[in-house]
């Protein structure tokens, strides 16, 4: 045996098995592969107007600070998160981007002995962690791309413990309904948690949003996790958060490290969080965009799924991957999903008018060459 097998059986079975997560290709790398300038990324899901002003000024009134550890507690993150969305601080977990708060409600609550319920097409992090605690996954099958609330009920048994629900739904942009959404959390046993994930609750047409922090009161094992890395802008500095029952928020800083988010992270998103103009700045440029994607890809005879977040999946009629390496050749970088069972669609981010003309224009080239 050499030393690499030996590594191999020391590691758990659950992490043995896994598949790390892919994300969407930098365009350092891409720059580096093929000598390419110009280059646009629309593969994830970013903020295309970058940060808000102010939260760049408060990361440079925080720089003289460097040398001293952040806030453990954040605590004025969570005074002002608490203040805007009328919730007490004890309910607010924060994380290294939501994602981390995926995995510490996994750490706090699965063992192997517990399954854990999640969407075809949902999220690829929800059966990562699952897997990475050794507990089993149940994948329902999705209906029209999106969440089959009736079946992954049914799913329901003595051995679930975590439901994972991402509205909207990445990466096909699926929005459930608020009522049919908040039935099925009032028909989960009191020993399943429901994990509500709302990266992209900025997005939604104000129209179509659930109330389901209201929900928290009569739904104890309900956590909604949001981030301030889609429409707030900071995905590089990965800041997200939880609102839920303090016992359970309890157990999520029972597992969490003292210092997760860094001080530039903690100071930027309290300052995002009031700056209302470039949100509403973010949210008109993304349905513009959106509005300019759709008018392409029916220009092009293509068929997407009607997405509530800032990306839309589109099905480009044969190999996603090819059309996505044509992409690429062409500098511009989207995200293909095969992995999610979805081979012959890329997710495309909503980016500036700019940079969703150059998409389109590489896409109608890419598609005559694959």
């Amino acid at each position: 045996m050499n030393i690499t097998d030996n590594f191999y059986s020391l590691a758990t079975p659950g992490v043995q098995r896994l598949v790390p997560y892919t994300p969407g290709k930098p365009i350092e790398e891409l720059e580096r592969e093929l000598g390419l300038s110009d280059i646009v990324k629309l593969a994830s899901n970013e903020n295309p107007l970058g940060p808000s002003p102010m939260a760049l000024a408060a990361i440079h009134a925080s720089l003289p600070d460097l040398a001293r550890y952040p806030d453990g507690n954040g605590f004025k993150l969570k005074r002002a998160l608490a203040e805007k969305f009328s919730v007490e601080m004890s309910q607010i977990t924060l994380g290294n981007g939501s994602n981390e708060i995926l995995e510490l409600l996994a750490r706090a609550f699965l063992t192997p002995t517990h399954e854990v319920i999640f969407s075809q097409h949902a999220f690829a992090v929800y059966p990562i962690v699952t897997q990475a605690v050794g507990a089993t996954g149940v994948v329902i099958p999705a209906r029209a791309y999106g969440h089959d609330l009736d079946a992954m009920l049914a799913a329901v048994n003595d051995k679930t413990r975590l439901v994972f629900i991402a509205n909207p739904n990445n990466p096909t942009g699926t929005l459930l309904a608020s009522d049919e959404l908040r039935r099925f959390i009032a028909a989960l046993p009191s020993h399943v948690l429901c994990v509500l994930d709302e990266a992209y609750y900025e997005f939604i047409d104000p129209k179509s949003r659930a109330d389901s922090i209201a929900w928290l009161v009569d739904h104890p094992n309900l956590i909604v996790t949001r981030t301030f890395s889609k429409a707030y802008g900071l995905a590089g500095l990965r800041v997200g958060y939880s609102f839920s029952n303090p016992g359970i928020a309890d157990f999520l800083n029972r597992v969490r490290q003292p210092f997760n988010n860094n001080m530039l992270a903690l100071a930027a998103a309290e300052a995002a969080l009031a700056d209302h103009e470039h949100l509403q700045r973010t949210i008109a440029i993304n349905n513009d965009g959106m509005q300019q994607l759709i008018d392409g890809f029916r220009q092009l005879g293509l068929e997407w799924i009607p997405s509530a977040g800032n990306f839309v999946s589109v099905d480009v009629k044969r190999s996603g991957e090819g059309v996505y390496q044509a992409l690429l050749q062409k500098g511009v970088i989207v995200r293909p999903v095969a992995n999610y069972e979805m081979p012959d669609y890329l997710r495309i981010s909503i980016g500036t008018p700019a940079e969703n003309s150059r998409c389109l224009e590489a896409l109608q080239a890419a598609l005559a060459d694959v």
